[in-house]
């Protein structure tokens, strides 16, 4: 299944050290200008949606709805995670990448 890579490259970020997760942390990176991407849980509620929609948008910083707080937080190898923010540009490219081939773009 396809969308595996994304949660595999996510992992791999994160044990790079080139993730930030939980709401707090990610609108920090987000604010700092250290966030390439964000990744918005599609369970997450309406506010935090609407939240990261906006700041990303502020900040132009790519923003995607994908995934389940459940998956995320998996990926990750932690608890629900509603949010995420990929620091890394090698990354950012290599998960783009990934969501591209599934139809998905970040509102870039």
């Amino acid at each position: 299944m396809k969308q595996n890579k994304i949660y595999s490259s996510l992992g791999l970020a994160t044990r790079a050290g080139k993730t930030e997760s939980g709401e707090f942390c990610t609108e920090k990176a987000v604010k700092s200008g250290k966030a390439r991407l964000v990744l918005v849980a599609e369970d997450a509620s309406e506010n935090t949606r609407k939240l990261f929609t906006n700041m990303c948008t502020y900040y132009e910083v790519p923003c995607v709805i994908y995934g389940t707080k459940g998956e995320l937080g998996h990926a990750m190898g932690k608890e629900f995670r509603a949010s995420v923010a990929v620091t890394d540009e090698g990354f950012v490219k290599m998960i783009e990448k990934q969501l591209c081939s599934e139809g998905i773009g970040g509102n870039e």
